[in-house]
């Protein structure tokens, strides 16, 4: 194993690159446009904070925080902090110390020491304000007391990205002819990853209310239901698929309703696992998607090694022609159901959740927040519920052909 460990620390070592190979253009930070700012006025206390960083384009960044003593930590991937100093930062006198810059190749740091412990409340990368190129990272951070402080190991662990060991659960017994269908629903974002926002409107909070609504007609249909989260709280993307492992899913569904430019997608959408695929209004729903574990300090992009990748493509071969049939079923009830579709209904992207090489994935994408048509179909209880059924009907017809062909596999 030493040689897997020196060949991740050599990776760890490489300069960010671009599609075409050379060096991407840095994030440049605006300090005019930059500021921190605190609520109330008792000045003798932590107060509610927010920091707002305006930068030249939007990057991946993670936020976590260390203890001894307390501080907030934004990785970026990555910003140019040379020829600005943290202590120019409009507000920096509000917190005992910041400062900021290139920490290891690929990355760019931002620590900030807080008067108490604190917890993460929004997380937004959002366009610049007052019409300016780039985007502002806006981050509000609220005291807590000591107990409900959640740090991410010690600052050894933090600079090498090294994870938690995990938790290991026994396994349930496997699917037989005497337990039921397992499904694992997985309702996007949640916690201090709101999702897409249209006004009042949260992706996280509709979806949740759509999953528990299909859970369900589900669970009176006779399959069991797995949830990745049953409130308004913050899951990683890999504790998702952790918990459907663990609970011994035979499907996984994520259920999402992103924000695109008007225009740009309107109509339900089913996504199963393909690395290749590369159009613009896909890789900025992966960004979306793979945010949330980037907020948590967990970076999925270059995690698997080469020969963990020719692994799970052996693995696939099985499980995404299964992932690809529920797409066609649930293609083929949403219609029968009189339920609009985009008018390329079954697509492929590298999102994270799909990457499960055991457990047949699919990613839905009920609709756009930014489309007015799609707004109105979310809010409908009677839309809801006609999507819902169909979904569910797809699942047993899809029960019943993959039980179907892998009994004709084992004669």
């Amino acid at each position: 194993m030493r040689w897997l460990w020196a060949l991740l620390l050599v990776w760890l070592a490489l300069p960010a690159l671009a599609d075409d190979g050379t060096r991407s253009a840095l994030a440049t930070v605006d300090l005019a446009g930059s500021s921190l700012a605190a609520e109330g006025r008792d000045r003798g206390r932590p107060r509610p904070m927010e920091l707002r960083l305006t930068i030249s384009q939007p990057v991946p960044y993670r936020v976590y925080f260390l203890d001894g003593p307390p501080r907030l930590v934004v990785d970026f991937r990555e910003i140019d902090f040379s020829g600005t100093s943290a202590e120019d930062l409009p507000g920096r006198e509000l917190v005992p110390a910041l400062r900021w810059g290139r920490f290891r190749p690929g990355w760019s740091r931002l620590v900030m020491e807080l008067p108490g412990p604190y917890a993460l409340r929004t997380a937004v990368q959002s366009p610049a304000e007052g019409g300016a190129r780039g985007a502002l990272v806006k981050l509000r951070i609220e005291p807590v007391k000591p107990q409900a402080f959640v740090t991410r190991g010690n600052a050894l662990s933090a600079l090498w990205d090294l994870p938690s060991p995990a938790e290991v659960t026994p396994l349930p017994p496997r699917r037989t002819a005497k337990r039921p269908l397992r499904v694992a629903l997985d309702p996007g974002h949640g916690g201090h990853d709101p999702g897409a926002q249209v006004g009042a409107i949260y992706e996280a909070a509709l979806m949740l209310g759509f999953a528990r609504e299909l859970a369900e007609i589900l669970t009176r249909a006779g399959f069991e239901v797995v949830p990745t989260r049953e409130d308004d709280s913050f899951v990683p993307l890999e504790r998702r698929m952790t918990i459907a492992r663990a609970a011994q899913a035979d499907l996984f569904i994520s259920l999402h309703a992103d924000a695109l430019p008007a225009g740009e997608a309107a109509g339900l959408s089913i996504y199963v696992w393909n690395p290749q695929a590369d159009d613009r209004a896909t890789r900025e729903l992966a960004m979306r998607h793979d945010r949330a574990d980037l907020l948590a300090g967990l970076d999925l992009a270059g995690t698997d090694d080469q020969l963990a990748d020719v692994l799970m493509d052996l693995a696939r071969t099985e499980t995404h022609p299964r992932s690809e049939a529920f797409a066609k079923f649930a293609v083929s009830e949403l219609n029968r159901a009189g339920v609009g579709m985009h008018r390329t209904p079954v697509r492929g992207a590298a999102f994270s959740v799909l990457k499960s090489p055991d457990i047949p994935s699919v990613l839905i994408e009920l609709g756009f927040l930014t489309d007015a048509g799609d707004r109105t179909n979310l809010f409908d209880p009677d839309w809801r519920a006609r999507t819902a059924q169909a979904l569910a009907q797809a699942i047993g017809l899809w029960a019943q052909d993959d039980a179907a062909r892998a009994a004709l596999s084992r004669k």
